[in-house]
């Protein structure tokens, strides 16, 4: 599961913070069994291997990366992202849809 962090962070107001959206993420994907990869604009709020601190942003990592992590989920609702990074996506999830099951 690749997760567009400020994309999911940011769809509802207030938004969470980035480290309960990592733990948050983690613990979903615990209970089901993904392999999770969180990706940041910048730093992550923690060195880990599940957390990219991409730079020069999210987006360009992700559209340089998730091809080789297929089959995956790309949660984002970012449209011009979707294109880039989800050609071999199985299945693409919105980032406030995911953030509402996050918070469930």
């Amino acid at each position: 599961m690749l997760v567009d962090a400020e994309n999911v962070r940011r769809s509802r107001w207030p938004n969470l913070s980035r480290q309960e959206l990592v733990e948050r993420c983690r613990s979903w994907a615990e209970a089901r069994g993904f392999d999770l990869r969180v990706v940041f604009d910048g730093p992550a709020p923690e060195a880990a291997e599940d957390l990219v601190a991409a730079e020069p942003s999210a987006d360009d990592w992700l559209a340089a990366h998730a091809r080789e992590r297929a089959p995956y989920w790309l949660v984002t609702s970012d449209r011009e992202l979707r294109e880039r990074a989800g050609a071999d996506a199985e299945r693409i999830v919105g980032g406030g849809a995911f953030l509402t099951e996050l918070l469930s």
